[in-house]
């Protein structure tokens, strides 16, 4: 057998491969000549791995030290927006990454999470998907079934993940009490970011966001693209002639109606990747699986700002 084995390789000039690996195979279903650098259409690609091989879960010590090499510091008012899908497996889970995050921010930093309930205003988009199809007497006792909100018992969206979540119940944290764009917040500064949010800013100076501005913070956008940078609402605010829209949202006693400005964020995108193009102080790394930038408001909103004067 092995001397048959060592003729083949002589013939073949390959080597065995070892055990429990599989080989790399390019299998075309159908002849044609591909674009350069592209796979051919219908191509089957079998790639060399160990067999049962598992990325290691994130440790808390880990998170730390990759948390520092990104360049958060002790003291910091943090504002995180997570992915953990894009984070990957972490020892112990969003816990864990809480307990990182407060271990390098120490007892004079905050750790702000966005906590919002769009579920809860009949004005929002979630809330215009489930109810969709419905008729107006469904519509009016889906909405009858809806709790009122609670800043101490409500959930955040699932849409917020499961970070903010995990923020919002974590012993001493605050929250907000704005029944759509709720703040939590932990740490030194929680009560003043927290303590007063005007039913009329949902997102504006007068909100915790804008409180964020005014202390310095930072946001870290872990796995979470410039899409979803929610510090922009303070940009978009800033400009001439915001328009102004009716919300219908249950409150704590009920359902109540207001005006405020209206909301929109599908500009982010584009605006995340102008900001980018400038900015100077962002730092960018990768933790676990997740792309990460750590982002001052000032000069995300600042520069925001700048950008949407300047294409209006």
């Amino acid at each position: 057998m092995a001397r048959r084995a060592a003729a083949r390789r002589r013939r073949t000039g390959r080597r065995p491969r070892p055990a429990g690996t599989r080989r790399h195979l390019t299998t075309p279903a159908r002849l044609g000549t591909p674009s350069p650098g592209a796979q051919p259409r219908g191509t089957v690609i079998l790639t060399e791995s160990r067999a049962g091989s598992v990325a290691a879960a994130l440790s808390r010590r880990k998170l730390v030290h990759d948390l520092v090499r990104l360049g958060v510091r002790p003291g910091t008012v943090l504002h995180v927006q997570a992915s953990l899908r894009a984070l990957g497996p972490v020892d112990g889970g969003a816990d864990t990454v809480v307990d990182a995050l407060l271990d390098v921010l120490g007892d004079r930093g905050t750790l702000v999470a966005y906590t919002a309930t769009p579920e809860n205003s009949a004005t929002s988009r979630i809330h215009k998907a489930a109810t969709a199809g419905l008729s107006p007497a469904e519509v009016t006792a889906y909405q009858a079934r809806m709790p009122p909100f609670d800043p101490d018992a409500t959930p955040c969206s699932t849409t917020m993940g499961a970070l903010s979540e995990t923020v919002r119940t974590r012993p001493g944290a605050l929250r907000s009490s704005h029944p759509q764009t709720s703040w939590a917040a932990l740490g030194r500064h929680a009560r003043e970011i927290t303590h007063d949010h005007p039913l009329t800013s949902h997102l504006g100076p007068a909100s915790p966001l804008g409180r964020l501005y005014d202390l310095d913070a930072r946001v870290l956008m872990l796995g979470v693209p410039m899409s979803r940078f929610t510090a922009f609402h303070l940009a978009d605010q800033r400009m001439p002639d915001v328009p102004l829209r009716e919300y219908h949202c249950a409150g704590p006693d009920g359902w109540i109606t207001f005006k405020a400005p209206d909301l929109d964020d599908l500009h982010f995108g584009s605006l995340g990747e102008r900001f980018l193009a400038e900015a100077r102080q962002v730092t960018t790394g990768r933790i676990g699986g997740a792309d990460c930038r750590l982002v001052p408001v000032r000069e995300a909103v600042d520069l925001a700002e700048h950008l949407l004067r300047r294409h209006r």
